[in-house]
């Protein structure tokens, strides 16, 4: 290439940024459209660039209160900024865009691209069809065209990966809205998912998270209830695949032979996120949980036996229209039953389009926030409780990327246990890398972390190191710019930790 072609290339790099709102599946959806932009030939725009970046996409969620408001705000803070800038296209998907359609270009005409949840793969192709028609381009698909582990993707973490088993969800929950916006449950094939994790492990992925929105009810597309104990197993099978989480699964589908697969295959963690919701009878059958508290302190036991050390944390709404003081305290009750590690919980709000939305018995927010400061009160009690019982502990902690805001200023870095507990450790002696395993003994505890304040009793380089460093090598000796229309692979961020659900991952 000559020194003019060169040239030409840099001016020809287009920048993107993709920013994320919502659960761990739209997490993964966006590394989905950041590897549909980078193979189309854009290129990650620097961090903190706040819009400054020749696209924009917005992958949002429908289920968090105001998601709208806060869409519609940062829309709004763009347009001066388009206007400044020709050629500038701002794109909008995700669950939000799935359910307003043409709402978005009517309250944003500024907006190029509107995409919903079964079309991602289309973005670069509405983003060429907008920028050559000079009008905005609005495509919903009603159902999917093509699982998205078959598009590409830019994975936001060397070491750690999200695994997509099924798509949709087959439950008719009152407070939720995204089976309407991600169709009915669509199950990949058993082969298909191994061979993505077996191409990850061979990157040097060494964790991977199986993510579905009812994760456990893997099997019902293709009519095998014991399809999801059986791929934990295989997993198990994977040479060089150190741990294996999943997230989130429904009470209902929680069967004795996927406790089981959980106790008897020793890379799948000892770790449970499982929503709860609430602890009232009455309040679940209202929501159409098909399960009562009994039901699901029966599973939490269960697990405890044969997982002794398991972390359980759950998700719990308050403030559900008709709840009452003492459907509250049935909550409280089996919060403290439960002895969650972590529970994520949410003041309910209307979310237009959910049955729950138009039900009586709303309940005032002084009194939702009431309640909600008691539970948090309550949990906060416990968390503690149960991290003070890890004192003394020794445990291998995978080494974590960006997850200690204070690891500079304290000489400390970050991990996670195998129960997925966050422990901030001393900095070795030796080079650690992110994906690298420490032991250590943990000598105190607070209610959201532990630390490990003696030095590391073993660090174990692993290929999962090797991947991160070579990534960030990959970084460092990166071209200044890209032609459109050639493949360009960033380095990715660190892995997003999985919090609680809050849209349906149920």
């Amino acid at each position: 290439m000559s020194s003019s072609d060169r040239s030409r290339a840099v001016d020809l790099t287009r920048t993107y940024e993709v920013r994320t709102y919502g659960c761990q599946m739209n997490v993964h959806d966006s590394e989905r459209l950041s590897g549909l932009l980078e193979g189309a030939g854009y290129v990650r725009a620097p961090e903190g660039s706040d819009g400054d970046a020749d696209v924009v996409v917005f992958n949002t969620c429908a289920v968090r209160e105001n998601a709208d408001n806060r869409l519609y705000g940062n829309l709004g803070r763009l347009a001066p900024m388009k206007t400044k800038r020709p050629g500038m296209q701002i794109a909008v998907g995700g669950c939000l865009a799935q359910k307003d359609r043409d709402t978005i270009v009517k309250r944003a005409p500024w907006v190029d691209v509107v995409f919903g949840t079964h079309n991602i793969g289309k973005l670069p192709v509405l983003l060429e069809r907008a920028r050559v028609q000079e009008e905005a381009q609005v495509e919903i698909a009603e159902s999917l065209e093509a699982f998205p582990s078959t598009l590409p993707t830019r994975r936001e973490s060397a070491y750690a990966a999200w695994v997509s088993i099924s798509v949709g969800c087959n439950n008719t929950c009152t407070f939720c809205i995204v089976p309407a916006l991600r169709g009915k449950e669509k199950d990949r094939r058993t082969g298909d998912i191994l061979a993505e994790i077996e191409a990850l492990v061979g990157e040097g992925v060494s964790e991977i998270t199986l993510l579905g929105q009812n994760v456990n009810a893997y099997g019902s597309d293709i009519g095998d209830r014991e399809a999801f104990s059986k791929l934990l197993r295989a997993c198990g099978k994977i040479d060089g695949l150190e741990r294996v989480r999943f997230t989130s699964p429904h009470p209902r589908d929680f069967t004795d032979d996927v406790i089981a697969a959980m106790a008897e295959t020793p890379n799948v963690m000892p770790q449970l996120h499982m929503p709860m919701q609430s602890g009232s009878d009455t309040v679940l059958k209202a929501m159409r949980r098909s399960y009562r508290q009994d039901r699901y302190l029966g599973i939490i036991d269960k697990v405890r036996a044969s997982i002794p050390h398991a972390a359980i944390t759950t998700d719990i709404i308050v403030g559900f229209p008709g709840e009452t003081e003492e459907d509250f305290q049935q909550t409280l009750h089996a919060v403290r039953e439960a002895r969650f590690a972590q529970a994520f919980t949410f003041q309910y709000s209307k979310r237009p389009g959910t049955p729950a939305a138009t039900m009586e018995g709303q309940i005032p927010k002084e009194v939702v926030q009431e309640r909600y400061m008691r539970l948090s009160a309550l949990q906060e009690e416990i968390s503690w409780d149960e991290n003070k019982k890890q004192v003394g502990r020794t445990l291998e902690l995978m080494v974590a990327e960006g997850e200690g805001r204070k690891d500079g200023a304290t000489h400390r870095l970050s991990g996670r246990a195998p129960d997925n507990r966050l422990v901030h450790f001393t900095k070795p002696d030796v080079e650690v890398r992110p994906g690298d395993v420490v032991t250590v003994e943990i000598t105190y505890a607070a209610p959201h972390h532990l630390l490990a304040e003696g030095p590391a009793l073993d660090v174990r380089r692993t290929r999962a190191g090797d991947a991160w460093e070579k990534r960030n090598a990959a970084e460092a000796a990166k071209p200044a710019g890209v032609m459109l229309g050639l493949p360009q692979i960033g380095v990715p961020e660190p892995l997003p930790v999985a919090t609680g659900s809050g849209c349906g991952l149920d």
